[in-house]
């Protein structure tokens, strides 16, 4: 297991707006704060694409072994992290999300 997962904890409002701010970047744009959850909405030309994307994010969640939940439609995928059995979000959803933003750098 990567040591990013072991001993993970819920983080404060402080941190994760720190994290968040640091995902983010100056533009602050693409990943919010969502019902708990840390979320973002990905956008491409048409399904083929779409779904080339969900493969890729889901090679990085198995590889991590910390899954987020995907919505799917035609040419935009919504990725969603958090850490059930913390009950929060932790370090280990802002690593994941970072990886999953790599894949379109």
């Amino acid at each position: 297991m990567n040591p990013v997962h072991q001993n993970r904890r819920a983080l404060s409002a402080t941190e994760i707006v720190t994290q968040l701010s640091q995902l983010n970047g100056e533009q602050a744009l693409g990943w919010r704060l969502i019902d708990g959850s840390l979320e973002k909405t990905y956008s491409f030309k048409n399904y083929y694409e779409t779904v080339a994307f969900v493969n890729a994010v889901a090679f990085i969640a198995n590889a991590e072994d910390h899954h987020p939940d995907l919505a799917l439609s035609y040419s935009k995928c919504t990725v969603r992290f958090n850490t059930h059995d913390v009950q929060g979000i932790s370090v280990s959803d802002f690593f994941c999300a970072s990886k999953v933003d790599a894949l379109l750098a």
